[in-house]
């Protein structure tokens, strides 16, 4: 298997690319990929802070040079803490792809692997997520459990 690593700016094309990939596995509806190049600035700095909240660990795609064939990528949030998490650090995991060619090699594992590792290291003691019935299954064998979910939305503009 190819090594997990921390993605780079250079990456940023190619970690849209799969961001897309899972958001037309959850939601079909609309597939454009015009917010691509407005999103890639911010996204390409975001990946030149390795000491900021936000991490994306990706693995290059065996066949296929330059490519990648997995991302996972989460922020670290502060919430106001409580019982079991007094400090309020949060983990929150919102992207995990595998490109279709290459799934079932153990690609995302090891690339939860890493960000919990990250996760860890920065203080998190709480992770959440939003899992797909799909991936439902490698969250459970990590430790994940299903929680009831009162999650609203509220979209201050049009996206």
């Amino acid at each position: 298997m190819s090594p997990v690593r921390r993605a780079l700016p250079e990456d940023a094309a190619e970690v849209l690319r799969l961001r897309q990939v899972m958001i037309d596995s959850m939601s079909p509806v609309d597939s454009s990929t015009a917010w691509h190049a407005a999103s890639l600035p911010a996204l390409r700095a975001r990946l030149s802070d390795p000491d900021g909240d936000f991490a994306a660990f990706v693995v290059d795609h065996p066949e296929r040079p330059g490519a990648l064939a997995a991302l996972v990528a989460g922020t670290v949030e502060y919430r106001i803490g409580r019982a079991g998490n007094p400090d309020g650090t949060i983990g929150f995991v919102f992207s995990v792809a595998t490109d279709p060619d290459a799934r079932r090699r153990g690609y995302a594992r090891a690339g939860m692997d890493a960000l919990l590792a990250w996760f860890r290291a920065r203080g998190a003691v709480q992770i959440q997520l939003t899992a797909s019935a799909d991936a439902a299954p490698l969250y459970a064998s990590l430790g994940f459990r299903p929680k009831p979910d009162p999650l609203m939305e509220l979209l201050l503009r049009d996206a």
